[in-house]
């Protein structure tokens, strides 16, 4: 048997805890109530009948056992929820709580008192509770009426007289029942939007994994074998407590649970004039709520909404105009998600969309993104931002003006030449680079490297390097790198040859000489640096490119020494193998053992590069 793991404390007072830390999350917005897991909003905590929240709007309270957070806590607020009360896990509130709640937020009717709307989810215990509650609170002269969600389209209508079960549409009544009360609309004016909302909304859940409750000796394992063919399990229309669902099968690819999910609701349907009708028809606006039950990816959430809302635009033909995704409901950390389905196609379609849409503080609700036109023209997210194409490395690509003219002699010629060299350097060397990366890396360096090599050299022999310029060449260079290489070296020499070809591009409007090209090197080898993260002494190329930009240049400035950078490259190279420990890379998961004596292939090829720039340049 498997242990649960939970940040929890005490079980028997988890309940407290979790209230007290709502509180220090929200130090303005809500109090408790003494002496009872009831939580209102602060506008409530006034001495003064005068100026008691209820003698100018219906107070709205709902609640039910903890664990699903966030309801219906993180739905108090301004538009939203007066109240809620808070049960154990998975335990309907007592009585004595919900009393007290209600005399929090009501005042008598002849106190001018506007009354209280709870909003109760189908279970036996909360319909009692509440439902004892609302009663004797009626005798105290209190104006209390219940509306009772039951959305679940899971449990069949012939199944016993329980009915089914309320889940997260219950949130879709919060808001509009709210809404409405927060307009100062009266008691019964109030109760009918929240039962029409509550007989018009759809839902069903699906579940990967079920729900382990806090306190629990061993995980619910329910999910977790295989079928006989040795397929793993889902279940499908299970309840926000962990009750098994409809039916368990096959796991199914996410087009396929949105399928059967919807399927499920429609058949399931809703009444309309004593007939059972499908939910929703072609042309039907609908506003959707994508559940997460508590354990599911944001990523998973996301494609499961586009499986749902294409399938009921694409197939049903209907207007999904709001789409809300996220935790709603939970079930503490069952890995699964639900959808609730709110048609528009009644008398008080308008009406119930416009209390959908109004703004509210409650912390959990997060208004909708509306598709404004209802439907009519596709939405402005389906059209595609242009790309901005890559300029024409040929002009200055920041303000028109042309590049600087090249000082240096016979350059094409030169770069021509150099770049021969240095690929077929590299092409020779994937041997002795390919067996020190085996050692001291993943033995792909060699590979890499002259993958690149020979995708330059293929580029240089069909005229698509632009030669006659540094700008241009170290730009194409940068992208035969990027179409080639692959992996972080690769990343890393594009990052170089960017930087060295915006650096010349900068240079002085007189003319690009070779000190500019050295500048334009040390350039590189410092962006190299910067967003790799590594810098001398880590056992990278770094301990090759940085001892070379360094002597690139004569001590005292007055010439170039590309002789001298290569055999400061190829110093810095071979140092590497004295090195017992790499802060970047591969070799940073090696031992010391595994390290000493093999030199860091990065550097080496950098060395390799260098020498043969250095012959290049030397029989010109």
């Amino acid at each position: 048997m498997t242990k649960p793991k939970k940040f929890i404390n005490d079980p028997s007072k988890a309940v407290d805890e979790f209230i007290a830390g709502l509180l220090l999350q929200h130090p303005n917005h809500l109090r408790k109530l003494a002496n009872h897991h009831v939580l209102l909003h602060s506008s409530f905590a006034c001495s003064a009948t005068s100026t008691h929240p209820n003698k100018s709007r219906v107070s709205l309270l709902s609640g039910g056992g903890s664990g699903h957070e966030p309801s219906h806590a993180g739905y108090i607020g301004r538009n939203m929820l007066s109240g809620a009360i808070l049960g154990g896990i998975f335990a309907s509130p007592p009585v004595s709580s919900i009393l007290a709640a209600i005399r929090a937020v009501t005042l008598p009717k002849a106190e001018g008192g506007m009354g209280c709307l709870l909003i109760v989810k189908n279970y036996t215990g909360d319909r009692l509770n509440f439902g004892m509650a609302c009663e004797m609170a009626n005798a105290e002269g209190r104006m209390v009426k219940m509306c009772i969600v039951a959305d679940d389209c899971a449990v069949s209508r012939k199944k016993g007289i329980t009915g089914a079960r309320g889940v997260a549409g219950t949130v879709f009544v919060h808001k509009s029942a709210g809404a409405a009360a927060g307009k100062g609309l009266d008691l019964d004016q109030v109760t009918e939007i929240a039962n029409t909302v509550s007989k018009s909304v759809g839902s069903l859940g699906v579940a990967l994994n079920t729900v382990t409750v806090p306190g629990a000796e061993t995980v619910n394992d329910r999910l977790a074998g295989t079928n006989e063919k040795g397929e793993p399990m889902m279940e499908i229309g299970l309840g926000i407590h962990g009750e098994a669902g409809m039916k368990q099968c096959p796991m199914m690819s996410c087009d396929e649970i949105a399928k059967s999910m919807l399927q499920s609701i429609q058949s399931y349907g809703r009444e309309a004039d004593s007939a059972i009708v499908p939910l929703y028809r072609p042309g039907d606006e609908l506003v959707v709520l994508v559940n997460n039950l508590g354990g599911t990816s944001n990523f998973e959430m996301s494609l499961l909404t586009l499986a749902l809302v294409t399938q009921l635009e694409n197939d049903s033909g209907c207007k999904v105009t709001r789409v809300f995704v996220g935790s709603f409901m939970t079930s503490f950390d069952m890995q699964g998600a639900s959808v609730s389905i709110l048609p528009l196609n009644g008398s008080m379609s308008e009406d119930i969309l416009s209390l959908i849409d109004t703004d509210t503080d409650a912390p959990a609700w997060s208004k909708a993104d509306v598709w404004k036109d209802g439907g009519m023209s596709p939405r402005p997210s389906s059209f595609e931002i242009e790309e901005v194409t890559a300029v024409d490395a040929a002009k200055d690509f920041t303000s028109g003006v042309p590049l600087p003219p090249v000082l240096i002699d016979n350059f094409a010629n030169l770069s021509n030449n150099v770049i021969l060299q240095c690929c077929t350097a590299l092409i020779d060397a994937e041997p002795q680079l390919t067996k020190y990366d085996t050692i001291v890396g993943d033995g792909d360096c060699g590979i890499t490297m002259a993958r690149g090599a020979k995708e330059i050299s293929h580029r240089l022999e069909s005229d698509r390097l632009r030669l006659r310029h540094p700008v241009t060449l170290f730009a194409d260079l940068a992208n035969a790198i990027s179409a080639s290489m692959g992996g972080t070296s690769g990343i890393l020499l594009e990052l170089m040859f960017r930087k060295m070809s915006t650096t010349c591009a900068s240079a002085s409007a007189e003319g690009l000489t070779a000190k500019d090209l050295v500048k334009a090197f040390q350039a590189g080898t410092e962006a190299v640096s910067l967003y790799g993260g590594a810098r001398e002494g880590s056992r990278t190329m770094l301990d090759a490119l940085f001892p070379a930009a360094l002597a690139m240049l004569r001590i005292d400035g007055s010439a170039v020494d590309v002789a001298g950078a290569a055999m400061a490259a190829e110093k810095g190279a071979d140092a590497t193998a004295n090195m017992d420990h790499a802060e970047a890379g591969r070799s940073n998961y090696l031992s010391k053992e595994s390290l000493m004596g093999t030199p860091d292939p990065g550097a080496v090829a950098v060395a390799v590069v260098l020498g043969a720039v250095a012959s290049a340049v030397s029989n010109e």
